[in-house]
């Protein structure tokens, strides 16, 4: 499956405040908004990568947890 790299960057952004939801410290934590800005600077294989996938648990799966669709 293919995906855009402006769905990355929402499943990403998705991920990230799921980590945050409970353990956010404003002084150290970029907002979802500043994590969105930086990662719109990458290319679609910087996001691929800032993902963490790997044989084991793939972009695919990524996506369907963190992803839109």
């Amino acid at each position: 499956m293919t995906h855009t790299k402006e769905q990355l960057i929402d499943a990403l952004v998705c991920e990230y405040q799921f980590l945050i939801h409970d353990d956010f410290d404003p002084v150290l934590d970029p907002t979802p908004e500043e994590y969105r800005s930086s990662l719109e600077s990458l290319g679609y294989d910087e996001l691929v990568e800032e993902t963490g996938t790997d044989d084991h648990f793939t972009l695919d799966e990524f996506m369907n947890c963190y992803g839109s669709n």
